[in-house]
């Protein structure tokens, strides 16, 4: 301590009138103390002022250069020091040093840089103002092909300053982006594959980049994805497995990228995995096991890596995926699931799948998970219904496999998500399938259901869904059973508000239905259409110029239904539609007009 207090004395006295090499000794003490005890010996440095002095020291000429730069490196390792050695000027002298030729003084010079910016929003901006990047990134380029030890360590440094200095930070990754690191980064990481050391820095930077969407659109153009493969492969560890994983998450969301790792091959180091992890209970084994089935789930968001993996419905990894469904493991069963839901998103593949057995897969799925089930199961398995029902020939076959019922089963669920994945299903199932429309229709269980879901305020979507679900069993169904049990369970006032809302083809949806009921069954919805004010509606919808032509157009189909009906006609004949549905006599869409005549001829024989 007391050889400590002497060489801090020492170095505030000489500073100015003395030559370098009467520092080495009070240096060199310097380091063995901070290797002692780097905390306290920060603490006393901090105290004495030196940190001033350093900045005087820090010239390419002097001898002491390289041993005064790794001081500041060991004491911006902790983070109270960081700040006072932002505001001791270091960073201009340091930043100047890059352009200096000495192996040594470069080393401790990017430590020194790179521990000041780590997790200091100061540190960072004094080496952005002073414009450190650029020349750590020229060092990179040019030492980028080098494989002898001296400059991998040399990039390792640099490759680490350069993550602790944009880590976090929008502003400086994006300038490091526009620099052009990706391409010198994929570079590197092919041709020092072998250092784990550098190979781990360059990894943590590409997870620090990888987050931008500019920077996937620069990956795209790199061989990133066949060097990841390539990595990953050779990986034993389950931590440096991992640090991959962590970059190939985010570059898989673009839509190249995700082909580009397709045809590296990553999906069958996946499947490879999942095969391993698939029965085992360790913790890092269930943590793979779940990050490369979500990866595998991943690539198949994009359009042609999911064709490409489908093949027709003959591809192996679709089988594999396949073979998911029923295994034990929740975590493969809604990977599968949710693989299937994105196999399906086009006419051909729903097709084939059905044809080949996938809806009974899923009803099994769910049936396992109906008592106290697995939530995100039950939403996956219910999305990949869903979306199998969209294509007019699947629907009267999973209507036929009784998907229906298997639905049904859900209908207790206090669960949104899965509230809304089933409203959904069954909305797809019934789409012009008027028998199971009118079954779905008359059972009171589901209609009370859809009735309470209507009014789920907090849950925007599932209030929708049920809206328009009760709304298409009526379009659907055109069936007088499905209308009473819809006023009996107090359905209209919700299909009458849903013609008030802010989506055209909501409204339109309500109208056709409204219409329909006040065909077929207008005595016994007529009080029920009243108390929600539907012809205030009506007038409020024609009046407005903002409506759209179809909304117009049903609005008067309604009306002219409406006069069926004694009191309802009252109020149309109260509320001067004649003078609104005139003026729309000469719209711009001719439907609309011809209608407008039809609705202002009745209008005028019932006044």
């Amino acid at each position: 301590a007391d050889n400590l207090s002497d060489a801090l004395k020492k170095l505030k006295i000489t500073t100015t009138d003395s030559t370098a090499d009467s520092f080495e000794g009070c240096l060199d003490c310097l380091l063995q103390a901070l290797a002692q005890n780097n905390m306290e010996t920060s603490e006393k440095i901090q105290k004495s002022g030196v940190l001033q002095v350093f900045a005087s020291l820090l010239t390419p000429q002097s001898s002491c250069t390289a041993k005064v730069a790794n001081i500041i490196a060991e004491v911006a390792r902790n983070e109270f020091m960081r700040n006072p050695c932002v505001d001791a000027g270091l960073i201009p002298p340091l930043v100047q040093l890059l352009n200096c030729k000495d192996q040594e003084v470069l080393l401790q010079t990017g430590r020194a840089l790179g521990n000041i910016c780590y997790d200091s929003h100061e540190g960072r901006n004094a080496v952005d103002r002073a414009g450190g990047a650029h020349i750590v990134v020229d060092h990179i380029r040019s030492l980028c092909s080098k494989t002898d030890p001296a400059s991998e360590k040399l990039l390792t440094v640099f490759c680490g300053m350069l993550m602790n200095y944009s880590n976090e930070n929008d502003t400086l990754q994006s300038q490091l982006i526009n620099m052009g690191v990706i391409p010198t980064l994929v570079k590197l990481l092919g041709i020092h594959c072998q250092n784990a050391a550098l190979t781990e820095m360059c990894l943590v930077a590409f997870g620090n980049l990888a987050e931008l969407e500019s920077s996937k659109e620069q990956f795209a153009y790199t061989n990133i994805a066949e060097e990841l493969v390539k990595l990953f492969k050779k990986q034993i560890e389950h931590d440096k497995k991992e640090m991959i994983f962590e970059v190939l998450a985010p570059l898989a969301e673009n839509d190249v990228i995700k082909l580009q790792l397709v045809e590296a091959g990553l999906v069958e180091c996946l499947l490879e995995i999942v095969q391993k992890t698939v029965d085992s209970d360790k913790e890092d084994d269930i943590a793979e096991l779940k990050t490369a089935s979500d990866l595998m789930v991943l690539l198949l968001l994009g359009d042609e890596s999911m064709q490409k993996l489908f093949e027709g419905g003959k591809g192996s990894v679709f089988q594999r995926v396949l073979s998911w469904i029923p295994s034990n493991s929740h975590q493969l069963q809604l990977a599968g699931a949710l693989a299937i839901a994105n196999f399906a998103r086009n006419d051909g593949n729903c097709i084939h799948m059905v044809d080949n057995g996938i809806v009974q897969k899923l009803m099994d799925l769910l049936d396992r998970h109906v008592e106290d089930g697995n939530v995100t199961v039950q939403h996956a398995a219910l999305s990949a219904l869903r979306n199998l029902a969209i294509p007019v020939v699947n629907k009267a076959k999973m209507l036929s496999a009784g998907v229906a019922e298997a639905v049904l089963k859900f209908l207790r669920s206090e669960m949104p998500p899965v509230q809304f994945k089933l409203l959904g299903t069954l909305r797809m199932l019934i789409d012009a399938q008027a028998e199971a429309a009118e079954q779905l229709g008359k059972n009171v269980k589901l209609v009370e259901r859809l009735v309470e879901w209507c009014e789920a305020k907090d849950h925007a979507g599932v209030m929708g869904e049920s809206n328009r679900l009760l709304s298409a069993l009526i379009r659907h169904s055109k069936s007088k059973d499905v209308i009473r049990t819809i006023v009996q369970s107090g359905g209209i006032k919700h299909l009458v508000t849903m013609a008030t809302s802010e989506h055209v083809i909501m409204q339109n949806e309500a109208l056709v239905a409204l219409a329909l009921i006040a065909a077929l069954e207008l005595v016994t919805a007529e009080k029920d259409l009243e108390n929600a004010q539907l012809v205030q509606i009506l007038h409020r919808l024609l009046s407005d110029d903002r409506s759209a032509p179809e909304i117009k157009y049903n609005s008067m189909v309604l009306v002219c239904a409406l006069i069926g009906s004694e009191p309802l006609q009252k109020e149309v004949q109260s509320m001067a539609f004649l003078e609104v549905v005139s003026k729309l006599r000469s719209h711009e869409n001719k439907t609309v007009a011809q209608q407008a005549s039809l609705t202002e001829q009745r209008l005028a024989v019932e006044s």
